[in-house]
């Protein structure tokens, strides 16, 4: 029989192994069993753009962009709310449609999980600005024009050609562009009226073109002036104090040219020299008219001579008058 003192000593010693080996067996328990992963998952969240305009010809959709990541590497799920316009799409990445929305600031919220029991949910806003489109500019409206010109002229006088503009919107400061078809504009470029120079472009019609500007639009208008040709009398010949017989071959050119031209006159003009006597001039001219009548054959009623101002030396001049022409004036 074991006495007592030694089964107790067996008892306790028994006991406090079972309290190690239960410890042991705890602690490799508690190492083994992983630790809990908190927090929610990480969320960013960007549009573009981040203005719209709120106009029909305008595109009034704005890309939304949410970025987000699991700290467990689980599935995401996404949740979208707006305070107006319309979402299309779900996921990461829908479209916000904001047509027909007023003025304002506008809100897109997202929420996030990654379907955790816990409530470890993320989230983010985003704000887009709407504004108001512009006024329509108002209607442009071309004035009426209409150009005033002579229906005739004469060549080397003149003409003038004048806008008249009525109606049309008011509050344009309108601008004047001409152009002509002959001719030349020697002043008004740039204002209602210009004024053309004619000379050399008799038997043709000057055509005005004008182009007012400011309105947008092209606002035209014309006019039309026939020119007609001036008759001149042309300088046929013209001589010195020479000798006699030099003074004949002149004349009989004179003749020939006057018999070949029927209809046209003759206009004969003596300048004297200051040093001639009082009666030397219409000597002179006698003699020539002498000549022409009775040496060429010329009847007298198809020229006149006209005796001029004196000059330092004698000059006798010879014109062909055409019919309708103006007489030639005698220089000073």
């Amino acid at each position: 029989m074991m006495p007592r003192k030694s089964l107790w000593f067996g008892l306790v010693l028994a006991t406090v192994s079972v309290l190690l080996i239960a410890s042991v067996d705890a602690n490799a328990q508690k190492k083994q069993q992983p630790r809990s992963v908190s927090g929610p998952p990480s969320l960013s969240l960007a549009a573009d753009p981040v203005s719209v305009r709120a106009c029909a010809d305008e595109t009034s959709r704005v890309g939304l962009l949410a970025t987000a990541s699991s700290p467990v590497g689980g599935p995401l799920r996404y949740k979208w709310t707006t305070n107006g316009g319309r979402l299309t799409g779900d996921g990461a990445n829908p479209t916000w449609d904001l047509a027909g929305v007023a003025p304002g600031v506008y809100q897109a919220v997202v929420e996030v999980d990654d379907g955790r029991e816990l409530n470890c949910v993320a989230f983010s806003s985003v704000s887009i600005v709407v504004t108001d489109c512009p006024p329509p500019p108002p209607e442009i409206v071309c004035p009426t024009v209409s150009i005033t010109c002579p229906e005739r002229g004469t060549e080397d006088a003149p003409i003038t050609f004048t806008a008249n503009l009525t109606g049309g919107t008011a509050t344009i400061k309108p601008s004047y562009q001409w152009t002509v078809s002959a001719g030349q504009i020697i002043s008004g470029q740039g204002t209602p009226s210009i004024t053309v120079d004619t000379k050399g472009v008799g038997g043709q019609s000057i055509r005005a073109d004008l182009d007012v500007g400011g309105f947008g639009t092209p606002c035209p208008a014309n006019c039309a002036t026939a020119i007609e040709t001036i008759i001149r009398s042309r300088k046929f010949d013209e001589y010195y104090d020479i000798a006699r017989n030099d003074e004949k071959a002149r004349l009989d050119n004179y003749a020939i040219q006057l018999q070949s031209e029927p209809g046209t006159q003759g206009y004969i003009v003596v300048y004297p020299s200051r040093r001639a006597r009082a009666n030397d001039a219409q000597a002179r001219a006698t003699r020539i008219s002498d000549y022409l009548v009775n040496s060429r054959g010329i009847d007298a009623s198809r020229f006149t001579i006209t005796i001029a101002s004196p000059r330092e030396d004698w000059l006798f001049e010879l014109w062909i008058v055409p019919q309708g022409a103006v007489l030639p004036t005698p220089q000073r």
